[in-house]
């Protein structure tokens, strides 16, 4: 479909300055972002003789800008969202949730996924970069409701040495062969839940398809240095002895990496995808963001899972984000607002290596949202991007459009999605796990 957005407050993430005029979607790409004014001329402009509209869009002065890339997150563990809380992480983890997750099933992840791409398309996210159980049963959920998806492998020590190995490469080759919506990286879960082996082995992989890794690493304290312990180093140094990272890619968390660590990120040009609201829940700690913007590392933003979390909000993780680094410094300048929305945008699209969505530009993806600037929390008009991070929140979020097509307007589900079937499925599969 053809759709003309007119009298819209664009911010395109190119710079963080406003334009006031138009966009325009062609099928799966942005086609114009300018002034608007003469449509012909603009036609010639672009080479075009013309072009018909399916619809065109008074955004009466809201804004539009490129949709969330949420940069961590475990979709299907909605089903443990409220009921495995106030715990620590080893606890929580070993206790809870590895206990419920032997449970259950593709299927189930499937029907759990989806609940999940509901909750992502009102927070204005348009792209999500995944680790879980059965990568395909996710993927097909999200490529049937439209949510552009990056997968990771979870692998580990728990699915067996040669299983894990055996089922990433399968799926590293097929998966990635999927859907323009899908892509899948090479990864595992952890050090801690890895042997030395089959780390190794996860490095011979990527350095055979010169692919880039991403993992959980040094979420927490007893983590880091159980990890000095057995190796005499952190994780992040015993996986770059690997040659782990020699292809980039990044970590999840990394809340307590050093001053080599850091060097090491910067060095190898990996990114650090941070999440602070889960984080703050289990009392993992602050990552220290103001040290990784200083050397140049490439910061993205997650809500982890709904499990640890609870919500897939980005709005709020923005907000922690830099709130929690003026804390942790001591300083009310640090880690300012426009960096953490180009965090949540253009440095998440990096991350995940969706390099067509990160700003809004002519032939990007038509990944778009748009925002009710019309809400008490969005006036008066002073710093809107500044204000997107301080002040704003769902409510604001008033379109997603994904590839082109529109998921979410005006607080309604716009796609052929049975919601309150999604709702039952999920409430049926928590009953049956007990």
């Amino acid at each position: 479909m053809n759709y003309r957005f007119y009298n819209a407050k664009i911010l395109t993430m190119e710079t963080t300055d406003i334009i006031e005029g138009e966009l325009w979607v062609q099928g799966d790409q942005i086609l114009y972002v300018g002034k608007g004014g003469d449509a012909a001329a603009i036609c010639q402009s672009l080479s075009i003789e013309s072009i018909l509209w399916d619809r065109e869009i008074d955004c009466e002065g809201n804004l539009l800008m490129p949709g969330f890339k949420n940069a961590h997150t475990h979709s299907a563990m909605t089903f443990l969202r409220s009921r495995a809380d106030d715990l620590p992480l080893s606890e929580w983890l070993n206790n809870q949730v590895f206990p419920m997750e032997a449970k259950l099933d593709g299927e189930m992840i499937y029907h759990l996924t989806k609940l999940a791409v509901l909750e992502y398309l009102t927070s204005g996210i348009t792209s999500i970069f995944d680790m879980y159980l059965t990568p395909e049963t996710t993927a097909r959920a999200c490529v049937e409701m439209g949510m552009r998806c990056v997968q990771v492998s979870g692998t580990s020590g728990q699915e067996g040495f040669e299983a894990s190995l055996a089922h990433m490469e399968e799926r590293y080759q097929t998966l990635n062969q999927l859907d323009p919506l899908h892509s899948y990286f090479i990864g595992f879960h952890a050090e801690y839940t890895c042997s030395k082996a089959l780390l190794e082995q996860v490095a011979a992989m990527a350095h055979k398809y010169k692919a880039p890794v991403f993992t959980h690493l040094s979420e927490t304290k007893s983590e880091t240095e159980g990890c000095r312990e057995r190796y005499g180093m952190s994780p992040t140094k015993l996986l770059d002895s690997l040659g782990m990272f020699d292809y980039g890619g990044g970590g999840y968390h990394c809340v307590w990496l050093d001053e080599e660590d850091m060097e090491i990120f910067r060095k190898k040009g990996l990114s650090v995808v941070t999440n602070p609201g889960s984080n703050t829940k289990l009392a993992s700690g602050i990552a220290p963001i103001s040290a990784y913007l200083k050397r140049g590392i490439n910061v993205a933003i997650g809500t982890d899972g709904p499990a640890s979390n609870n919500c897939l909000d980005m709005f709020r993780e923005m907000f922690l984000v830099t709130g929690l680094a003026k804390l942790r410094e001591q300083d009310a300048a640090a880690v300012d607002a426009l960096e953490v929305l180009k965090m949540a945008t253009v440095n998440g699209a990096k991350a995940m290596n969706l390099p067509d969505t990160d700003v809004l530009a002519k032939g990007k993806q038509a990944d778009i949202i748009m925002i009710d600037l019309h809400q008490p929390n969005m006036q008066p008009i002073n710093n809107i991007p500044k204000n997107l991070v301080y002040s704003g929140s769902k409510q604001n979020v008033k379109m997603t459009m994904i590839q082109g097509k529109i998921l979410y307007e005006n607080g309604q589900f716009t796609k052929a999605y049975d919601v309150e079937e999604i709702y039952r499925k999920a409430n049926e599969i928590v009953t049956s796990l007990g």
